[in-house]
């Protein structure tokens, strides 16, 4: 038998927030676009300067919308590309990928590539667009997540299902209310939707203006149960704060029968999932008369006694464990006079969040990446997280802080010079940089306690061996061969157990006793 919910809230009129129609704060990007347009009352943007890789391309096939027209191509060879934003740290943001593949990849590959999305240092999901690409649909994916930093990362990978080059088509991201699903810990947990419906609509989907986060609330009109009518339902005092227009239809009777609903329509891979219903009295129902419900889940009793009124009520529900098909049953209550009803509803699968990078080391990895004329291309986002898509090199830790334990790019192909923050990667244990084109001199190492080996051969540094790598007590490797450093060798390093390679330099000799 599943276990029961942490909780089940109820929420009704307590708020009061403007509902004044301005664009939704956050950016809308129009992937591969070249300039920036207002589509539908929304300012889309060009994503050039928000990433660093990929290549812009112009569908030729016909499209649905105007954002679908072009997308950014990724190199399959390429294992992450990563969109960056400044945020504001505390915020939960909706974050919505939308994509149509438009035979981009040529005659060769009819079919979409099949790739990974990620937030941060967390695993979002598999990208799988096939279906709906076959009949002529794009397709997004939605998710909720708290900006835990100053920037928020948005990551395309290659997984082993990827034929051909990843894409992606346009890019959202939505500050929300402060109100909105505030009932999870977002410093646990991530959202991605799995379904959002307007019970008894059959039109296109309701959203910007009507709502003003740019959610999507599909129709879902299955039977002759579907009703439309006029609603009084007070959205402002809704914690969700759904569109009113929501609640103009629904599913249900006024008679005194149940309803069983089979939703959200896709059968469900075990998870925990977060569950909100919304109902609202239709204006003009019979004086006097109470519509009192007991919902239930697949079975297990989700909420008893709802007293349905004008003002609009929603229940939900966390870490809700669910299998394959769902089904959310609506009978009367004893004291109910009226049948059931119900106006939408929202399921999100919860997400585990993946850690982050100690800061400290992220930011000392972006100021080594700087002075790399060529760095490795999948160098952005979380250095360290998700563990599949750690970047080319790094080798990080576990425990509860992460940090860069490993530097490793060998014969790399790398120039530029090494930058002094690789002393702020206090937890590296080896560095090897052999055989690539680094010139400049030697940064000052002496932080760096832990460091076992040093592998710096067949480069081209210059100028002093730094005196202080001698006092690094763990150093057992220091292989400084076959570059143009100068000066005398340290007589600090002249000490039992570290094996030091230093020919093929302009070393002066040491001065006579």
């Amino acid at each position: 038998m599943p276990l029961l919910p942490s909780f089940i809230l109820l929420f009704s009129l307590f708020l009061t927030i403007s509902l004044a129609q301005t664009p939704p704060k956050g950016y809308f990007l129009d992937c591969g676009a070249i300039s920036s347009s207002s589509i539908d009352g929304l300012p889309w943007t060009s994503d050039s300067g928000f990433i660093s890789t990929g290549t812009p391309k112009n569908l030729t096939t016909p499209v649905l919308a105007q954002t679908l027209s072009t997308v950014r191509s990724f190199p399959l060879q390429d294992r992450k590309n990563c969109y960056n934003f400044l945020v504001y740290r505390g915020a939960r943001y909706m974050v919505r990928t939308t994509y149509f593949y438009g035979g981009v990849n040529g005659p060769n590959h009819p079919s979409p590539p099949v790739f990974d999305q990620m937030v941060d240092g967390t695993f979002w999901g598999v990208v799988n667009t096939s279906a709906d690409y076959a009949s002529g649909n794009y397709t997004n994916y939605e998710g909720v997540f708290l900006a835990q930093g100053k920037t928020m990362s948005v990551c395309i990978g290659s997984n082993t299902y990827t034929d051909s080059d990843p894409f992606i088509s346009a890019l959202q991201l939505v500050i929300l209310g402060d109100s909105l699903y505030n009932f999870t810990d977002f410093n646990k947990f991530g959202f991605s939707l799995v379904a959002r419906h307007n019970f008894g609509y059959s039109g296109p989907p309701i959203r910007y203006p009507d709502d003003q986060f740019d959610r999507f609330w599909a129709p879902f009109a299955p039977s002759n149960s579907s009703h439309t009518g006029s609603s009084n339902a007070s959205v402002s005092g809704i914690w969700n704060l759904p569109p009113s227009k929501v609640f103009d239809t629904w599913l249900g009777s006024d008679e005194l029968e149940s309803l069983e609903l089979a939703w959200p329509e896709a059968s469900l891979p075990y998870s925990n999932y977060s569950i909100a219903l919304y109902f609202a009295e239709y204006s003009g129902s019979s004086s006097g008369r109470r519509r009192v419900l007991n919902i239930s889940v697949n079975g297990i009793t989700y909420y008893n006694g709802l007293n349905v009124t004008e003002a609009g009520i929603v229940v939900f529900a966390k870490l809700w464990p669910l299998s394959g098909p769902t089904n959310i049953t609506l009978i009367p209550a004893s004291s109910s006079s009226m049948g059931p009803l119900i106006s939408a509803g929202e399921i999100f699968q919860m997400l585990p969040l993946g850690r982050r990078t100690l800061t400290r080391d992220v930011i000392a990895l972006e100021k080594i990446k700087e002075r790399l004329q060529n760095p490795p291309h999948d160098w952005n986002g979380d250095p360290c997280m998700p563990r599949q898509y750690s970047w080319t090199g790094v080798t990080c830790s576990d425990g509860k802080n992460i940090r860069v334990v490993n530097l490793n790019l060998t014969s790399m192909n790398l120039s530029g010079s090494l930058s002094p923050n690789v002393a702020n990667l206090t937890a590296l244990t080896n560095i090897w940089l052999g055989n690539n084109n680094l010139s400049g001199q030697i940064p000052d190492l002496s932080s760096l306690r832990m460091l076992e080996t040093l592998h710096l051969e067949d480069n081209q540094f210059s100028g002093n061996i730094p005196s202080s790598l001698g006092n690094i007590s763990t150093l057992k490797e220091l292989f400084v061969q076959n570059n143009n450093l100068t000066g005398q060798i340290p007589t600090s390093l002249n000490k039992p157990g570290l094996d030091l390679r230093t020919s093929g330099n302009n070393f002066s000799p040491p001065p006579a006793s």
